[in-house]
């Protein structure tokens, strides 16, 4: 009986088994990776509509398993903020540009938002594609701990926008001209004869409506949808920067994805900035033109008045203030332009 009764005992334990091993072959869910995606762009702008074509092909590419939520207009915070925040890992992305990347630590990165420093798209790209670029993007990883996903996204070209007309080089002396937070773009408009402000750009509208500052630069796109061309009239077409921007995310955070999914991120990226330039060459002409409607006057520089600008921009590339740069900076990357 006792042999029975250890037999019958087995086979309870058994059955008691059964169901837990059956339940640890059942496939374990697998949280989706988010990124959050966060500029000052409003709904609307190009560079908008860019990371809404970057989140399709993302998450279609991946099948869900990576996701990016999108917070524009500057909801995430200031871009010095989130800067911070992807520097330490957190899964955050933002763009960002020569003239911040100066700031943590890649001094000759600066150059790449003097003013003046391109006349056209295609100088800006030879010089993105360049291995001077490519050096710059591993310091930055290295130094800021910031990884370039895409650096193909054009931003827009910059332009000022200002409360009273600016027609010569004279009409800039004393401007209160907002320029983000950063020294390159500061002393960039310094050397123009303006008083640089740097501010959040949250906070640009009503400082123009109060009179706090005179103007600000920035991309068409930006400007229309911003609105500021609600409290400030004039629109001087200056072309003192072309904006291509990078899209980072931190080491940290990118060394934690697998090969493929580093891949995928990039790739669609890229893409996505393809989309992004279509749309943003196609909207500047009818931007300006609904500026035009609204009651901007537009100011096209004159010959003489745009030789001014450059002339006046020289003094940027041999200030003091930029002594940390590598020897002869500026000729190096105007080689890697041609």
């Amino acid at each position: 009986m006792a042999g029975v009764f250890s037999l019958s005992g087995c086979g309870e334990e058994e059955k008691a088994a059964a169901p837990t091993a059956a339940a640890e072959e059942k496939p374990q869910t697998v949280e989706p990776i988010v990124i959050r995606v966060g500029h000052d762009a409003h709904p609307g702008e190009p560079f908008y509509a860019g990371c809404e074509k970057w989140k399709e092909l993302l998450e279609a590419k991946s099948n869900g398993t990576m996701q990016l939520e999108l917070y524009p207009s500057g909801q995430l915070g200031s871009k010095d903020d989130l800067l911070d925040q992807i520097a330490t890992g957190e899964a955050i992305c933002t763009l960002a540009d020569g003239a911040y990347f100066y700031d943590r630590g890649v001094k000759d990165f600066g150059i790449v938002f003097g003013p003046y420093l391109f006349d056209s798209w295609d100088e800006a790209y030879k010089l993105y594609e360049s291995s001077w670029y490519q050096e710059q993007a591993d310091k930055l990883a290295e130094v800021a701990k910031l990884k370039i996903v895409a650096s193909n996204w054009r931003f827009g070209v910059r332009h000022t926008l200002t409360t009273k007309p600016v027609q010569s080089l004279a009409d800039f002396h004393g401007i209160k001209l907002r320029v983000p937070t950063n020294v390159i773009q500061l002393k960039g408009m310094e050397v123009l004869g303006t008083a640089p402000t740097p501010m959040a750009l949250g906070e640009v509208y009503t400082a123009l409506q109060q009179g706090t500052i005179d103007g600000v630069e920035n991309p068409v796109a930006l400007l229309y949808y911003g609105k500021f061309h609600e409290v400030a009239k004039y629109l001087l077409l200056d072309s003192h920067v072309y904006n291509i921007t990078n899209l980072v995310v931190g080491v940290d955070f990118f060394n934690s994805l697998t090969k493929e999914q580093q891949q995928m991120l990039m790739d669609t990226c890229k893409e996505a900035g393809l989309y992004q330039n279509k749309l943003s060459e196609e909207s500047d002409t009818a931007l300006i033109k609904k500026m035009q409607d609204e009651g901007v006057t537009v100011i096209e520089p004159t010959p003489e008045f745009k030789q001014e600008l450059k002339e006046a921009s020289k003094k940027f590339y041999t200030l003091p203030d930029f002594k940390d740069w590598s020897p002869n900076l500026y000729e190096t990357v105007k080689a890697a332009m041609k």
